[in-house]
């Protein structure tokens, strides 16, 4: 069973993304509700697989990948970005971090079931 956490401030739309994801079978979503709670839970949670928005209070989502990047332990797994920021700067600043994909909100379920389901290794 593999192992996504959803970093998300808002309640509802951490739902929504934890319902898209139950589609794919042997998943197990962990939620968070910010960065903060992230990286207080992540030592102790092996995931494959993060979900994150950029805007949050405390730790935002890009402080959260740049965390990921740099722990030894983290630094390859695999972060979608989910985020009303939709510049190219933003989305840049967010590659140039180590971001994996980058989804923008509004979404449709199907785009982000899509690179969720390509950085798990194709998982349907």
């Amino acid at each position: 069973m593999k192992k996504i956490m959803v970093v998300e401030d808002s309640p509802a739309m951490r739902g929504l993304i934890a319902s898209i994801l139950g589609q794919i079978e042997d998943i197990e979503v962990i939620e968070a509700e910010n960065g903060y709670d992230a990286l207080r839970r992540l030592p102790r949670e092996a995931v494959d697989l993060i979900i994150t928005d950029i805007n949050m209070p405390d730790i935002n989502g890009l402080e959260l990948l740049s965390f990921v990047r740099k722990s030894p332990s983290l630094a390859q797994t695999p972060v979608i970005i989910v985020t009303t920021e939709a510049s190219e700067q933003d989305r840049k600043r967010a590659q140039a971090l180590g971001a994996n994909s980058y989804v923008t909100k509004p979404f449709k379920p199907e785009q982000l079931l899509a690179a969720a389901q390509q950085l798990l290794g194709g998982a349907a």
